[in-house]
């Protein structure tokens, strides 16, 4: 029998522990089972305000490696999102490797729910990319600690129209700061995804006026909606130098990089990805410099979150639209406090966030 023999330099040279994106994680779960074909990895951010809530992501990755960068990047997203929108919740997430179209079987979602149930609810999961209320619904025959379930079943059911509707009120709030007005009316927006998410926010964009292009990677889904809303279609990855007034990234994150950013002409930026800045500091700085409103995504896209925590704390439907429709105020104020503290309107978002689990976590260690 010969061992396995592993090249040094074919390992990664930074540890877990030394990502970036690692920040302070207080736990990262690796979760396998040969029966099924389930490789997932479930990350806890922070525990400080509340268990750990985020949506599981199923997704081919190129490498085991870029799923954990992305579940590391994803719950710390998630801990400040809970925070800034007011919510006694920690950040967490999780992925599962794969295709959802071809991998996901129900008996791989009920064995992703048993890894889940064995934290005993520090993570709570709900849905996210390549996820549907269904598959929340299986989870929950083997785990409590799941949200986004059926409204039949005693949950809120899909997050995506208060996501899209929390992502509107933050690009009305950016439009105000930019433009002096919060109406969309005439205004060119380029919706780049759209998917549940995204063709909520076309509708909403195009019932108030807005004119709005559509780029997806589904042609098929692109023809559809630009017949349903009046759409323009735009192929292709060369979109980001487009002359349009307001750009809303709504398919996967870190769109606004060191290539596309010299591109953009859009004075607003605001929409449903996640991590839509490839370095924060960096790009958020150049955003700023360029003059370029930019809504913090983990804010404006708070609305599923305050979704799926209605299921926790038993509120209806009204309080969830006053929760997200909040979204509007506090994007306006997280401008107001960048140009006042001359800062990224990034930072001033992460440094209230900050300070609400700081203020937390004193009065815990009193």
């Amino acid at each position: 029998m010969t061992a396995n023999i592993i090249d040094a330099k074919e390992l990664k040279n930074d540890p877990v522990f030394g990502q970036v994106s690692f920040d302070g994680h207080e736990q990262i779960v690796f979760c396998n089972d040969e029966d099924t074909g389930l490789k997932a990895i479930i990350g806890i951010h922070n525990t400080v305000l509340g268990p750990a809530l985020g949506g599981t992501r199923m997704w081919n990755y190129n490498s085991e490696w870029d799923a954990l960068n992305d579940v590391l990047r994803l719950s710390r997203g998630m801990t400040f999102k809970s925070a800034i929108t007011g919510l006694n919740l920690g950040g967490g997430k999780a992925v599962i490797i794969g295709d959802a179209k071809t991998q996901k079987k129900d008996a791989l979602m009920r064995r992703f729910g048993e890894f889940v149930h064995s934290l005993s609810g520090r993570y709570i999961t709900a849905e996210d990319v390549g996820m549907e209320t269904r598959d929340m619904d299986i989870v929950r025959e083997v785990t409590p600690h799941v949200t986004g379930i059926s409204e039949s079943l005693g949950g809120a059911g899909n997050p995506s129209p208060i996501t899209a509707y929390g992502v509107f009120m933050g690009m009305k709030a950016a439009a105000k700061y930019q433009f002096g007005s919060e109406n969309l009316d005439g205004k060119k927006v380029l919706v780049q995804g759209v998917g549940h998410v995204g063709e909520t926010l076309v509708k909403h964009i195009t019932e108030e006026g807005g004119k709005v292009i559509i780029n997806d990677i589904n042609e098929a889904r692109l023809e559809e909606l630009s017949k349903k809303y009046g759409a323009n279609v735009v192929l292709g990855n060369d979109i980001y130098g487009l002359d349009v007034d307001i750009y809303a990234p709504c398919a996967l994150g870190a769109t606004i990089n060191d290539k596309t950013i010299g591109q953009i002409k859009a004075k607003v930026i605001a929409g449903a990805a996640n991590n839509q800045l490839a370095n924060e500091i960096k790009h958020g700085r150049l955003l700023k410099e360029k003059g370029i409103a930019y809504a913090p995504d983990f804010l404006i896209n708070a609305g599923g979150i305050i979704n799926v925590y209605a299921e926790l704390e038993g509120y209806g439907k009204d309080e969830i639209i006053r929760k997200t429709e909040n979204i509007y105020n506090t994007t306006l104020d997280i401008f107001n406090l960048s140009a006042k503290e001359d800062i990224t309107t990034h930072r001033a978002a992460l440094n209230i966030a900050q300070s609400r689990i700081d203020a937390r976590k004193k009065e815990q260690n009193k």
